[in-house]
């Protein structure tokens, strides 16, 4: 009876073993689309000529979308117009870096990475919780703590992201390819003697995870974080500060954090144990951390500046 018991037991974990397998052979990223475009120089002639030249590939892929029966998209893109944009590309989900602020003169750049689900289509479609709107509201509340201050923020949207709904939200296989896109920008800006923030939320702190080994960031900040595929802020392999926050009211609290056979995302970033600075969120949900008058508006803010004594805990 013990060895049919023994038998059993082992032939139900093989048989997961395969599934998980098997599943997560089946969740390998999709080839890794052509780079985005590289920087300009940054002076105010380059970047008006970069802007220009993106405003005239958006204005194009939205009488495209029109043409091809895809409302949304071209909705999205109409709302784009106007707007400054670094890089645009409209293939397959899209990828698009929005600019505020003046980067030509700006020292300090906050790059906001995205979570899940984000594409061309909801870039500003989703309020402050798109990286458009919430760009935005960082910017926006960037500029009553410091009026004077010299900073440009990036809502960047630089790889194909999974869907919620989807097992590849579960692997690491998309953030690796965001990684891959976001190193060469975040060198590209401080080697012109920018001092960089990654701001990132849900599976972008996957992607930030994945970039963070020896990249020049003055600060990396988590929100609404399921894991950052390490077991440690030390394991990061970066000098920056690290910062880790969650809202009381968010549902990832209940996302195991676990690593098995190619799926999570291991430890949970803002236990004491993993070692980031925690930063205090209040109350908002998932998708509410950059509302106008939240506590992790005012905390992000204050790191996108580079001013560590401001934020709350």
């Amino acid at each position: 009876m013990r060895l049919r018991r023994i038998a059993t037991v082992t032939a139900v974990a093989a048989a997961a073993a395969a599934t998980v397998l098997a599943t997560t052979a089946a969740l390998s990223p999709a080839a890794p689309s052509d780079p985005m475009q590289p920087l300009p120089a940054l002076t105010s002639q380059s970047l008006e000529a970069r802007y220009a030249a993106d405003s005239a590939a958006i204005t194009r892929a939205a009488a495209s979308a029109q043409r091809t029966g895809d409302p949304a998209l071209a909705r999205a893109l109409d709302a784009m117009r106007g707007k400054h944009f670094l890089s645009f590309d409209p293939r397959g989900q899209g990828e698009a870096i929005e600019v505020i602020g003046n980067l030509a003169t700006a020292t300090r750049v906050a790059v906001m990475v995205p979570g899940s689900d984000t594409s061309l289509t909801t870039f500003f479609s989703r309020g402050t919780a798109s990286p458009g709107g919430g760009a935005a509201a960082l910017a926006a509340q960037a500029h009553r703590l410091d009026p004077g201050a010299h900073l440009a923020i990036l809502a960047w949207l630089g790889y194909a992201t999974p869907s919620t709904l989807s097992p590849a939200v579960m692997t690491s296989g998309d953030a690796g390819q965001g990684a891959s896109a976001l190193r060469p920008l975040v060198t590209g800006l401080a080697s012109r003697g920018d001092q960089i923030a990654l701001l990132c939320h849900s599976y972008g702190s996957v992607v930030c995870g994945l970039a963070a080994p020896h990249l020049p960031v003055t600060d990396i900040a988590v929100y609404g974080s399921p894991g950052m595929d390490v077991g440690s802020a030390r394991q990061l392999d970066t000098s920056a500060r690290v910062w880790a926050g969650r809202a009381n009211g968010d549902w990832i609290r209940y996302v195991p954090h676990i690593q098995l056979l190619g799926l999570g995302f291991g430890p949970d970033p803002t236990a004491t144990a993993f070692g980031a600075r925690p930063f205090s969120c209040g109350g908002t949900g998932h998708s509410g951390y950059l509302r106008p008058g939240s506590m992790s508006l005012r905390n992000l803010a204050y790191i996108a500046l580079g001013d560590p004594a401001g934020v709350t805990r």
